[in-house]
């Protein structure tokens, strides 16, 4: 039987779901060429006979099918994705890990078996790595369970009068353009990746294209594509201290940043919010002051989507814009005035002697 036709997944990558042998085999991969090619690589090794049968991976244990799991999709996954696998293998449902995935019957108990202190979101996470292996193995979807909700924390964020403070105390540090570029809207590993050919300093733009991401071996390595399709993008530089401190690094060749690591960068930036008496929000805590300084100006969304690199609105709005108190304050005054005019215009409509001298 003829290879599938690929289809393309939201994320970018390429799909072919094989059957062999009564097996359920998923193949994914970068590009529409490479899916086909390893998928008609794996039709052919089992033809031969070089492909082991699902009776004999059945008594694979949990953290072996993990294994088997991130093997066959190492080609599309992430560095940063595999590494919080490996994790989760690592540090999670340890009573279990060992044991044949075939004898494991209650899945809720599997669950249950983890601190209550882990957040519904650590949960939810972990809780997707399972149910994935589950279905790669089987070829099944996981029975439905009980899982702890998911609750949104706010992440801290600077308000419009302390990104002033923050500016004023960066100004001159290592940490400055890090700093500055976060604020326009770049993700950390964005960031990290940016090198000066992709920024252009007479037209007042940088380029954001691919990332630097920690491996499995917390090692940062390249990757080509961004966090979404919508995250490849150009972004203006309108912050003038950015366009100043750019222009002052006498040597542009390489990196853009200063700092090899996530950690370094966000100690530094978080050194900077401590001096300036502000909130220590590190590198995203700065992306979502971008989202949150939007809205105290009015930009329309569909600016700050494309300028943030955001994919849906949906995200944007639920995760990254923020009210800040004093926005809250004045809005609640400007009600409250409202009401006041209203009730005062409604009492002289309907004093008699004041329409009767009209």
């Amino acid at each position: 039987m003829k290879v599938p036709e690929p289809r393309q997944l939201k994320s970018g990558s390429w799909f072919i779901q094989l059957r062999l042998g009564g097996e359920s085999v998923p193949v994914t991969a970068p590009t529409k060429q490479q899916c086909l090619h390893t998928a008609e690589t794996i039709k052919a090794a089992h033809r031969a006979g070089l492909r082991a049968e699902k009776a004999a991976r059945s008594d694979l244990t949990l953290r072996q099918s993990i294994d088997e799991y991130i093997k066959a999709k190492s080609n599309s996954l992430s560095p940063a994705t595999i590494r919080a696998y490996r994790n989760i293998q690592k540090t999670r449902f340890q009573d279990y890990m060992d044991k044949p995935m075939k004898s494991i019957r209650n899945w809720q108990a599997v669950y249950d078996s983890q601190p209550k202190t882990l957040s519904g979101k650590t949960m939810k996470n972990a809780w997707s790595l399972i149910r994935s292996v589950y279905k790669f193995q089987t070829g099944q979807s996981m029975p439905e369970i009980s899982m702890r909700p998911v609750v949104q924390s706010d992440r801290p964020f600077l308000d419009a009068e302390q990104i002033s403070a923050f500016l004023k105390v960066i100004d001159g540090r290592p940490c400055e353009i890090p700093a500055l570029l976060a604020l326009s809207s770049l993700r950390c590993s964005e960031l990290l990746a940016l090198t000066w050919d992709k920024v252009d300093l007479k037209k007042k733009t940088i380029q954001v294209a691919g990332a630097l991401v920690p491996d499995e071996h917390n090692k940062l390595v390249h990757k080509e594509t961004n966090k979404t399709e919508s995250s490849r993008r150009v972004v203006p530089i309108f912050i003038p201290q950015l366009q100043t401190a750019l222009e002052r690094v006498k040597i542009r060749d390489g990196f853009v940043s200063p700092y090899r690591t996530q950690q370094t960068t966000i100690r530094n930036i978080n050194a900077a919010c401590r001096d300036a008496g502000v909130p220590e929000v590190g590198i995203h805590g700065l992306r979502h002051s971008f989202a949150s300084l939007c809205v105290h100006l009015g930009i329309p969304e569909e600016t700050a989507m494309k300028i943030g690199g955001w994919s849906d609105f949906q995200t944007m709005r639920k995760i990254y814009t923020h009210i800040s108190d004093r926005d809250l304050i004045q809005h609640t005054a400007d009600l409250t005035n409202f009401f006041k005019n209203a009730n005062k215009n409604a009492n002289e409509n309907s004093d008699p002697l004041k329409n009767q001298g009209e």
